[in-house]
């Protein structure tokens, strides 16, 4: 039996909208995040989109109003043996918010919202309340982040 060679493909676009971090920094943050859940195999396109293309996302795919930081979809193997394939919207308006709120750098928010999402497509969920951040998805996000900043 021929072995499929292993790869992470990411492509990150952001069309649009400035970012305080480099598009190679993004795709290391998903590959760590990808190599952290032992994802070999992966297709994924990271898009930072306007807070209007947001909220057109999020009403279209979610039926919620309004805007958010980050929207992830994984979709399932078409094959067995394919790789995991998923798309990551995220919204840099969102994420600066979020960071000043909670005393961060935005770009730091930024990755950690990349991070997120990757998280999310591998199948990892979190709860929606105050628990989310004693979650075991959050921790792993956390050290994804440790590491992240290690590699700088």
């Amino acid at each position: 039996m021929a072995q499929t060679a292993q790869r992470l493909i990411i492509d990150v676009s952001a069309e649009g909208v400035r970012l305080p971090v480099s598009l190679a920094r993004v795709r290391q943050a998903c590959e760590l995040a990808l190599r952290g859940e032992r994802v070999k195999d992966a297709l994924v396109s990271i898009a930072f989109v306007t807070d209007r293309q947001m909220a057109a996302l999020n009403r279209a795919h979610l039926g919620h109003a309004g805007t958010t930081d980050v929207i992830s979809f994984g979709f399932a193997p078409t094959a067995e043996g394919s790789g995991l394939v998923g798309d990551i919207y995220i919204s840099p308006a969102q994420a600066r918010k979020n960071a000043i709120a909670h005393g961060e750098r935005i770009r730091d928010e930024l990755l950690r919202l990349v991070v997120h999402g990757t998280l999310h497509i591998t199948g990892l969920e979190h709860p929606t309340d105050e628990h989310r951040y004693d979650s075991p998805m959050w921790k792993r996000q956390e050290r994804v982040m440790r590491r992240l900043a290690e590699a700088r």
